[in-house]
């Protein structure tokens, strides 16, 4: 049986690391961010964002249905939402 978003979303707390489906961390939650997980910045300062229809399960970790590869195609560099920025 598998979780819904909501219970992921209630799950989700900040700076739970996050994996993809093949084990690679991805980075940090910094925060929910409306459908989308925020992660804190990257070496290089930048934000980046996953749907959270993109979480398979969640226990100490967010842990992603999706590969390495495809984390990568899929993850936004910028904020799905334009009216939340600065």
């Amino acid at each position: 049986m598998s979780m819904t978003n909501t219970t992921h979303r209630d799950l989700i707390t900040k700076h739970m690391p996050v994996f993809c489906a093949e084990g690679n961390n991805h980075g940090l939650v910094d925060h929910l961010d409306g459908d989308y997980i925020k992660l804190v910045k990257d070496e290089q300062g930048q934000h980046h964002w996953l749907p959270l229809s993109a979480v398979d399960h969640v226990d100490e970790y967010v842990h992603l249905n999706l590969s390495h590869a495809e984390v990568a195609q899929q993850w936004l560099t910028e904020d799905p939402h334009p009216q939340h920025r600065d």
